[in-house]
């Protein structure tokens, strides 16, 4: 009972922090990288690996071996004056053996060197699957506060809309404007409290899919706010170049191509190794025993276990030399097919460059033109502003009416939206260029 109660209390502590804490960026990330599926895939793929080194080290070693076996006979045998008789034994034999390499044209050394390389292909593949989860994480979480945003800048919208309908309605009142002036202010707060509930949904989707990416329950799930604020439009680097070069030096996608090109390497030594000789040693030892139950000659006895044992130790040392001469041209053309797999893998190594340059000068591309229109968009919302103070004036005092009014209005908020919208796309983009770059995205 008492252990029932320990487990209903974790549970309920474990529900309770997850509902009340505000998931940071940096934990989110951590998160993901710590409890990921994939991730872990891979983190075993890792060990598997590096079971393989260990497999190829014993490649060097000699094996040992013991064996033993033991039979009953029962059967005419003729006897010492030659007359068959019903005769009963029992043998047994004893044996300890090892086999190792001297020389098989290096193959051991090469697969040891291939497995080695096995390693770092799995840690590269599981950096890669790393940042990719990394990256889509703080996409993610820069949604949810992109929305968070959106609801905030439409919140005080249906809140300025609902200060309008108290205001409208006693200008109706005291005979002020007519009564289609009332419904159109009605009419917009109306659309106002249909958008705040529309971002609300789009706040709720961008948490439920960032849960989902965190593997996590989605109910009461939220994350905390980081400062934004207005990033400086000036690129983090002069041109695409300098980050390519950078990413060469410590991209995954290129270390996982040179290791494949350097795998083939040592695959072309390894295919090879079959045109030279193998040389191989054996050493053993072995003894038996002997017991006839019946139809012994004359004072004959059998002796002990030990004594017999003993006597009939035998030892055996071998050598054994491999010579290949004819093989029906495999090697040759195993040889030949390695040959090609690198020219293959070489292909692919180039292959990778060209597509990382795309991809990052398509990036630097996309982060300047971001930083354009952030910069356009932070020039509109100003004058956007303006107007709407100028407006508001305009309306209190009655020069202006209340359609007119709400164009100013809706300018200034498709204007905030556009500006939200630019910030949050320009400071991915560069964090996209920073993560190609090797740097940081969590801060």
């Amino acid at each position: 009972m008492k252990t029932k109660i320990a487990l209903f209390a974790a549970i309920f502590t474990s529900v309770a922090v997850f509902s009340q804490k505000q998931w940071t960026l940096k934990e989110c990330v951590d998160y993901a990288l710590k409890n990921n599926i994939t991730v872990k895939q891979n983190r075993l793929s890792v060990q598997l690996a590096e079971k393989d080194v260990e497999i190829s080290k014993g490649n060097f070693l000699p094996d040992l071996n013991a064996s033993s076996s033991a039979g009953f006979s029962s059967g005419l045998s003729p006897d010492q004056t030659g007359v068959l008789k019903n005769t009963q034994n029992f043998n047994s034999s004893f044996s300890l053996s090892s086999r190792g390499t001297i020389f098989n044209g290096f193959r051991n050394l090469n697969q040891k060197k291939q497995a080695q390389l096995s390693v770092k292909g799995s840690e590269l593949d599981l950096a890669k699957i790393e940042n990719d989860i990394s990256l889509n994480v703080v996409n993610e979480y820069l949604n949810v506060l992109f929305a968070k945003e959106n609801l905030e800048v439409a919140t005080v919208q249906a809140e300025i809309s609902k200060k309008q309908i108290e205001r409208a309605r006693a200008q109706f009142e005291g005979g002020v404007i007519p009564k289609g002036d009332l419904l159109n202010v009605e009419s917009t707060a109306a659309n106002d409290v249909q958008s705040v509930v529309l971002q609300e949904n789009t706040l709720s989707i961008a948490l439920l899919r960032l849960s989902q990416l965190l593997q996590i329950p989605s109910k009461d799930f939220d994350v905390a706010d980081i400062e934004v604020g207005s990033p400086s439009a000036a690129l983090l680097y002069d041109n695409a170049d300098v980050v390519y070069e950078k990413a060469l030096t410590a991209w995954p996608d290129i270390e996982r191509a040179k290791l494949d090109v350097s795998n083939a390497d040592l695959s072309i030594k390894l295919e090879k190794g079959a045109y030279l000789p193998n040389l191989s040693y054996s050493i053993g030892a072995s003894s038996s025993y002997f017991h006839q139950f019946n139809n012994l000659f004359p004072g004959q006895s059998n002796d002990y276990f030990f004594k017999q044992t003993k006597d009939r130790i035998r030892y055996n040392v071998g050598l054994s030399l491999n010579i290949p001469i004819f093989n029906r041209f495999q090697t040759k053309n195993r040889v030949t097919k390695s040959v090609i797999n690198k020219e293959v893998s070489q292909l692919a190594l180039e292959n990778q460059k060209l597509q990382l340059q795309q991809e990052i000068e398509s990036a630097f591309l996309d982060a300047k033109a971001a930083a354009k229109t952030y910069e356009a968009a932070q020039v509109s919302l100003e004058a956007q502003k303006e107007a709407f103070k100028n407006a508001q004036v305009s309306y209190d005092y009655g020069s202006m009416t209340q359609f007119d009014f709400d164009q100013v209005r809706n300018r200034l908020v498709n204007a905030e939206g556009a500006m939200i919208r630019a910030k949050y796309d320009y400071v991915f983009k560069t964090k996209v260029l920073k993560f190609y770059y090797g740097e940081s995205i969590v801060d």
